[in-house]
């Protein structure tokens, strides 16, 4: 089974926040970290994966992308600060073997 990701980006706590989708979130974000992705990411140099939630479908996931982007910025910074207050990057807590 096929499984989609909607996860969240930020360079440090506070600052700017990038929401996306994949249904690879290792290699996506991977891309982001070696700046091969989108160029709004490598601009401001957003590479911190702080925040994701998985799906089983890619239209449930597409939705909650949608709907993430459109909420304030307080509310996604209150929702990355529940589950993982100090913003760290949790690629490493993915990417290992």
């Amino acid at each position: 089974m096929r499984q989609y990701y909607v996860y969240i980006l930020a360079s440090r706590p506070g600052s700017a926040i990038y929401v996306g989708v994949t249904n690879n979130l290792v290699r996506r974000v991977f891309e982001h970290k070696n700046g091969t992705a989108d160029s709004f990411t490598k601009r401001y140099g957003i590479n911190r994966l702080v925040y994701f939630e998985v799906y089983d479908s890619v239209y449930q996931a597409i939705q909650r992308e949608k709907n993430l982007k459109h909420w304030p910025r307080s509310w996604k910074a209150k929702m990355i600060a529940q589950s993982n207050a100090e913003w760290r990057d949790l690629y490493g807590e993915i990417a290992s073997p």
